[in-house]
């Protein structure tokens, strides 16, 4: 960069100016690097819960499908399952995480009451009422967790890219810049040190 410039002292201003407008976005960016990292630790903590309930609720449903199955009989299972026609509705909202979007997630319709199920409830057990209950549940931490891994991976892409912009800040922006007024300094010093050199001369030419 140093050989792009011209050695002046409106050029050696601009410079300067440049380099602290870039100093300061510098360290606006290392802040917002700062908090996205903490943010993306409390909601790394948050899916780790998550995904232990989601564990564990997966475990109990499946406990629950085997025996109702046990009891019950696989095709009495299916065909209640098939009598399910209403899918769930989700809805979506947006939430701004340090100029991060992030979804937030809400699951409106997924665990429901045993009267409002479209199967038959008098030709079910308490088992398979106690199974679809458990897989409902299953069903919003499902979501819960989508909503999670959604915001790990849009905060991390983020960090991603604040780093990289810290980072040709401070160790190729801001060095070129600083290098170029360094020359430009060094250019505008010896030429005024000639010019004093100079007019003693002649002062010194005048007197004799």
């Amino acid at each position: 960069m140093s050989q792009d410039v011209k050695p002046t002292r409106s050029e050696e201003l601009r410079l300067k100016e440049r380099i602290e407008l870039a100093e300061n976005g510098h360290e606006i960016l290392e802040k917002k690097r700062d908090g996205l990292i903490h943010e993306f630790m409390e909601v790394i903590d948050d899916a780790k819960e998550v995904n232990q309930e989601l564990a564990d609720l997966y475990s109990q449903a499946r406990l629950k499908m085997m025996l109702a199955k046990i009891y019950d009989g696989e095709d009495s299972i299916k065909a209640n399952a098939m009598a399910e026609q209403n899918d769930p509705e989700l809805e979506t909202e947006a939430q701004n995480i340090m100029g991060v979007v992030v979804p937030e997630i809400e699951s409106g319709s997924i665990q429901r009451g045993v009267f409002d199920r479209e199967y038959g409830i008098s030709s079910t057990s308490s088992r398979v009422d106690s199974t679809a209950d458990k897989y409902e549940e299953l069903l919003e931490k499902i979501v819960d967790a989508a909503e999670t891994q959604t915001k790990i991976l849009k905060l991390l892409n983020e960090i991603e890219k604040t780093k990289r912009r810290v980072n040709a800040l401070e160790h190729k922006i801001i060095p070129e810049m600083q290098e170029g007024l360094d020359t430009v300094s060094q250019v505008l010093e010896e030429r005024a040190r000639e010019e004093t050199f100079r007019m003693k001369k002649i002062k010194e030419m005048q007197e004799q």
